[in-house]
Order: C-alpha cells, then sequence, then structure tokens
C-alpha cells in the first residue's frame, strides 16, 4: 500500500461553552480513523482549534466582566483538558483569533475580491438602541408571523417550523436588552455564491460527500444559491475587513479557515523543531494535486451547508485546494431523547471524568454505535454499563486472566509458538484441517480494516466481538484449569499459548478505539507498539510475557446514578428573570422540560423509536419459561439477544432466517434468563400472535420511517 499524506480535521467547537458527550461524539470518531491510518503506516497531520469570533463570544465576555481575549484562552484550556482526556490525539491545537488565520483569510478574501465575487449593498437590519449593536438573527425575538406563537426567534418559528426573516416578527425585542429594536440600514459585504453553482453541483456529486449529504445539498440547488453576507458591523469580536473600517468578517467565513490557520501554526513549530512539513503540499490547489495529498473533514451533518457548499466555493476560486472527503454524522440522543439538563443527561466531558468513569468506556461505546451515515446514535446509559462490562471485561480482559497465569506458573511465562500451534489434541475437536479452531483470523478479520477506512466501527465492533467469543468458546472447551489439574501440560501449553496470541490478535484491532488499554496489554505481553502489520505474525516460540495484572475495571451502576445526579440542574431561576432570558437559555442548552403526555403523539414522538428491520439469525427454547424464545437477531451493524414471549405460536425452527421489526432503541431489561436487548413487534387481538414482517428487499438494519 503506497503512504498517504492526510490532513485531518473535526469541526471547531465554539469558545462559548463546555465539551460535552454530544460534542465527543465527532471528536471520538474523528480520532479512531486517525489513529487507524497511523497504525496503517501513513502520514497524518490532525489539527484542530477553537473557533472564538461572534457576538456570543463578546456578550458573554462583556457580562463576566472580562476581554473577549481573556474568555477565549480560558475555554481554550478547558477544551485542551477535555480532549486529552478522552485522548484525542491532535498534532496541533490551536485557535481562530491568530494571526495565522487572519493572513489566510485576508488572503481568501483578497482573491475572491480580484474574481469579482465580492459585491457590497446595503441591508436593513434590527438595531438595539441599548446596546448600539446590530442584532444577529438569534439575538431577535418576538410574535412569529404565521402562527403568532410568542417568544419565537429571528429566523425561525418552534412552533409551527416556518422560517422568515428577523423584520417579519411581530413585536420584536432585543434577547440582549429587552428593548425594541429599531430597523437600521447598513453597508454590506457579500459573496456571490450563487455564481458557484455549476461547480459546486459537480463537486456535490463528485464523490466527496456521502450520497445522502450530496442529496441534501442538492436540495439548496433546486431552491437557488443566494448571494451569502459575509460582513457584520461594529461592536464584533472578529477579523475587520482589509479596507473596510468597522466592518468584520462573519465568524462562518473565517471559522473553517482556521483549520488553514492551526495547520500553518503547526508547520511553523515543526521547522522550529528542526524538521520539515510543507504547507503548500496540503493548501495550494497545483501542490496538492501534484503531492497527492488529501484533507478529510469530520462534522455533524447540522453544518454540512457551510461545510460542502460556502467552503469548497471560497477555496475553489482562491486558488487553494478543496476537500478530498467530508464525513458528515447525526446527532446524539441519550436515553432516546435530547440531552436535558433537568432529567441529568446534558453531561459535560468533565464531569464524566470526576465521576472516575474511564474515557475508554465511552470511545468503545461510540463506536459500537457509529456507522458511516448521518443517522442519529443513542447513549442509553444501562446499555452503557451492560455492554461494557460485558465485552471488555467478562469477554476480551476475561480471556487474559483466563490463561496468563498458567503461562507464568508451569512455563516460566514463554509462549509456545510451533507449526501445530494451531492442531488442539482434543477429541472434541475436528481435526480435518490445520486452523479448525481460528478459520477467519486471516480472512474475516482482514476486512476489518476496509470497515475502519469507510468509518463502520460498529461492524468492527461487531466482528471483534465474534472473534472474541470463539477464543473463550475454545478455552470453555479445552479447560486449561482442568488441564493443570490432569497434568497435561503440552496440552494446556498450547491451548494457553493460542489463546493469549489471540488475545493479541484482537488489541491490534482494538488499538484505534482503546489506545491506552492496548498500551497496557502491550506492556503485559512485553512487546513493541501494534502497528496493522502486527497481524501477518505471532508471538515467537519462547517469548516471555509479564506477570498478568489487572487490564480493566467494570463500571460501577452507582456511578451512572451520580453522573446523572451531578448533572441535574433546576429550571426554576432562583430571582425572578425576563420569560425571554429564561427561554433563551433553555434553548442554548437543548433542555428538554417535562410536560404531561398528551392522548395523541407527534412526528417527533413517533421518531424518538428506533424500528428497525432484524433478521432472525436463531431462535431457541428458554429452559424454565412457559412463554419466552430466545431470538438472535441481525440488525445490519450488530447482533442482539430478544426475549419474546411468542413460545405459543411459533416453532423455533421456523423462525431462523425471517425477517421481523423490533424496537432497537428499547433499554435493555436484565431478565433471570440473560439480558434481552430490545422488542420485537407482534399483532394480536388474545385469539392469537402474529410476529410483523417487512416486505420483500428489505434488509436488516434499515430504519421503518
Amino acid at each position: 500500500m503506497s503512504k498517504r499524506k492526510i490532513l485531518v480535521t473535526s469541526a471547531l467547537p465554539y469558545a462559548n461553552g463546555s465539551i460535552h458527550l454530544g460534542h465527543l461524539v465527532e471528536y471520538i470518531q474523528t480520532d479512531i480513523w486517525v489513529r487507524f491510518q497511523r497504525m496503517q503506516g501513513h502520514e497524518v497531520h490532525y489539527v484542530g482549534a477553537d473557533d472564538t469570533h461572534g457576538t456570543p463570544v463578546m456578550l458573554r465576555a462583556q457580562s463576566e466582566g472580562i476581554t473577549p481575549e481573556a474568555l477565549i484562552e480560558r475555554v481554550w484550556k478547558e477544551h485542551r483538558r477535555d480532549f486529552d482526556d478522552f485522548l484525542v490525539s491532535f498534532d496541533n491545537y490551536h485557535s481562530t483569533h491568530s494571526d495565522e488565520t487572519r493572513v489566510i483569510a485576508e488572503e481568501i478574501y483578497r482573491r475572491l475580491d480580484q474574481g469579482k465575487l465580492i459585491t457590497q449593498r446595503s441591508v436593513e437590519q434590527f438595531y438595539d438602541p441599548i446596546k448600539q449593536m446590530f442584532l444577529p438573527d438569534r439575538f431577535i425575538k418576538g410574535e412569529c408571523p404565521k402562527c403568532g406563537a410568542k417568544d419565537q426567534y429571528g429566523d425561525s418559528c418552534e412552533v409551527c417550523g416556518a422560517t422568515y426573516s428577523p423584520t417579519d416578527l411581530k413585536n420584536p425585542y432585543s434577547t440582549v436588552s429587552g428593548a425594541a429594536p429599531v430597523r437600521k440600514a447598513s453597508e454590506h459585504y457579500f459573496f456571490k455564491l450563487g455564481d458557484c453553482s455549476e461547480f459546486l453541483q459537480q463537486w456535490t456529486r463528485s464523490g466527496t460527500l456521502q450520497l445522502e449529504a450530496a442529496n441534501k445539498m442538492a436540495e439548496w440547488f433546486s431552491a437557488g444559491l443566494n448571494d451569502w453576507d459575509i460582513s457584520r458591523d461594529a461592536p464584533y469580536f472578529g477579523f475587520e475587513i482589509p479596507g473596510a473600517p468597522g466592518k468584520y468578517f462573519y465568524v462562518w467565513l473565517d471559522a473553517p479557515i482556521g483549520y488553514f490557520g492551526s495547520l500553518r501554526n503547526y508547520c511553523d513549530k515543526q521547522q522550529a523543531a528542526g524538521k520539515t512539513l510543507d504547507f503548500d503540499a496540503f493548501t495550494n490547489a497545483d501542490k496538492a494535486a501534484t503531492e497527492k495529498t488529501e484533507m478529510v473533514h469530520f462534522i455533524g451533518k447540522d453544518i454540512l451547508y457551510f461545510h460542502a457548499l460556502f467552503w469548497p466555493a471560497m477555496l475553489k476560486n482562491a486558488g487553494f485546494r478543496t476537500p478530498t472527503n467530508i464525513y458528515a454524522h447525526g446527532f446524539l440522543t441519550v436515553n432516546g431523547e435530547k440531552m436535558s439538563k433537568s432529567r441529568g443527561t446534558f453531561i459535560t466531558a468533565e464531569s464524566y471524568i470526576q465521576q472516575g468513569l474511564n474515557p475508554e468506556w465511552l470511545r468503545y461505546y461510540y463506536a459500537a454505535k457509529l456507522n458511516s451515515t448521518m443517522e442519529d446514535i443513542d447513549l442509553n446509559l444501562e446499555d452503557f454499563v451492560a455492554r461494557v462490562n460485558s465485552d471488555l471485561v467478562g469477554k476480551y480482559i476475561n480471556i487474559a486472566s483466563r490463561c496468563a497465569p498458567f503461562i507464568s506458573k508451569y512455563f516460566d511465562g514463554k509462549i509456545l509458538s510451533t507449526p501445530d500451534l494451531w492442531v488442539s489434541e482434543s477429541k472434541e475437536i475436528d481435526h480435518s484441517s490445520k486452523n479448525p479452531v481460528f478459520p477467519f483470523v486471516y480472512t474475516r478479520l482482514g476486512d476489518v480494516n476496509v470497515l475502519y477506512e469507510n468509518r463502520e466501527y460498529s461492524k468492527v465492533i461487531r466482528d471483534v466481538m465474534a472473534f472474541v467469543a470463539c477464543i473463550n468458546a475454545y478455552i470453555d472447551v479445552l479447560k486449561p484449569w482442568e488441564l493443570a489439574k490432569t497434568g497435561e501440560m503440552k496440552l494446556l501449553h498450547q491451548v494457553c499459548s493460542v489463546s493469549i496470541n489471540m488475545f493479541r490478535m484482537v488489541a491490534i484491532y482494538l488499538k484505534p478505539v482503546l489506545p491506552e488499554m492496548v498500551a497496557n496489554v502491550e506492556n503485559f505481553l512485553n512487546i513493541n507498539p501494534l502497528t496493522s502489520a502486527s497481524a501477518q505474525t505471532l508471538l515467537p516460540d519462547g517469548h516471555i510475557i509479564n506477570p498478568y495484572k489487572h487490564l480493566a475495571t467494570r463500571i460501577d451502576p452507582k456511578q451512572i446514578t451520580a453522573l446523572v445526579e451531578a448533572n441535574k440542574e433546576s429550571l426554576k431561576p432562583t430571582a425572578p428573570q425576563p420569560h425571554s432570558q429564561q427561554r433563551h437559555a433553555q434553548h442554548q442548552e437543548n433542555i428538554v422540560e417535562t410536560t404531561t403526555q398528551p392522548a395523541t403523539i407527534n412526528i417527533d414522538d413517533f421518531s424518538k423509536i428506533d424500528l428497525r428491520v432484524a433478521r432472525i439469525v436463531n431462535a431457541e427454547q428458554v429452559e424454565g419459561a412457559d412463554k419466552l424464545l430466545k431470538l438472535t437477531l441481525d440488525i445490519g451493524t450488530e447482533q442482539r439477544t430478544v426475549f419474546a414471549g411468542i413460545k405459543s405460536a411459533y416453532d423455533p425452527e421456523k423462525l431462523k432466517g425471517r425477517l421481523t421489526v423490533m424496537v432497537a432503541n428499547l433499554a435493555p431489561r436484565k431478565m433471570k434468563f440473560g439480558l434481552s436487548e430490545g422488542m420485537v413487534l407482534a399483532a394480536g387481538d388474545g385469539s392469537g400472535l402474529y410476529l410483523l414482517g417487512p416486505d420483500e428487499g428489505a434488509q436488516p438494519g434499515m430504519r421503518i420511517k
């Protein structure tokens, strides 16, 4: 494989708040991909920065009685701490409020202006007469011009969904001062985005975007691309537009340029350290093509518009390279709901760490959920505990704890590795092939690299844990503890050596997800850092491993209870506040208020239920249960176990291979027969049960909408 040169970025977090678990979906997704590429031997530069400009930062600094510079410096340190805690391996983390970003922003603007893509015209906006500032849309509220709902923002109504201009609001007021705004004209600068339409339509269909993202962009082309307002009036915290006193670049112009600003800063640091990193090779259009460098962005689907339209149009017309790929992901829900302060599920990264929770637990759980689509993922806290404890401790780490002590006690820590290592002497195992126990080690797991490349992390975890299950089954059959008792030392040495070798193999594939745990595994195995190429070898004959020490701990459910309690906040203010301020704060933090459940539901209520097509891989009787069948369901990205009360209606043998429908985001339920991880749907009127099934052509994992 030829060595790739890749610049990787995650979206820049805004310097007006803390990093929370929703943010971490993106940074963990990106970091796993970056670590995988590094293990492949590729040259990867992962850069990031805080997004620092705009009215919210300016106003927050004013409210705290400090300068914007002091605020963003403090928040930068908090953000960097959180990323370090969750093992996000930035090569450089910078700020958009930097000379590097300013210089590049001014150069891009100059080239766009020379290309006659900048125009000026007068714009009438709302102006706060008390604060003496023009008001962004989200700082104006009033009555919706369509439905009359009160306290709606200046760009859209949360009640009826209508979109409009702030000047369309009835009885508008400033959320900054509470004053009635006045209309005032100002000269604004615009980027002629519509002139780039032909290029953008071709570019968005070039394979750079996911298909669903490209389809979303097509909706904007159908509506027509308007000129983009790239200026804001003083007072404003940002970069002043060259030759335009009192006019500032809109934050969304210089925010993505912060990717290049951070890279420039990183290149300068490398040069100061006596190393060479060519900035132009990753940013200049001609040189990037010659050097065959890549630029890959990971973003949330909510900012796709800016990254897939404005950003490439700016770059193309200013002579800079455009992104090679833009990978958009969905949002995070917690227990099936939006993150909520009243429920204690608006959880910050700092709070998670303060409760003593291991960050790699969250990395593993997110990996088990993430795929290449823009679908939302859910952090079910009960499932989080069950899956981490079962998979990582009860299954994976269990391999080493069951076998390593025998290697140390009886064989001086030496691993056996001979040509006949795979041939078991047990009469219970078929000897028809040289590798009867793990036939897919170098076949199916070889595809894991492709899954990582394509960001199909949930499938990676599914395959790796299937391998882990095989290893544990092998140990269960050979029973090394009994071999030690009966003195079958040769077979004991073989069984434990095979198991430790396969334990190492799993570590290779889990390393991008669990870098610290695997570093401890490497120390335990007394080996050099694992790479993807390590999968082609075994531990050499006579290799000595270190005495086994515990490699992981289980999550205590009490930690989760404490986490939720620590993040609960009362929605009732301690002192009377204007209604607008309460509502604005709630909107900004995505707070969910407790309401009485209505007799009917709307589409948002229905969309909370994650219905999936599932294939019944296996169905079996449950000993001691009168009504239950144990079903193993394939939902595309993983397999689930469900105990269904359909025993009276179905022969389990006739269910195998059949498609059905399951509720995929139902909280797991502990039963005396095991953990049930969902629910299948059936109809019934008391006279019988009828399992639901999709029409022909449906595939496991498809979402039912």
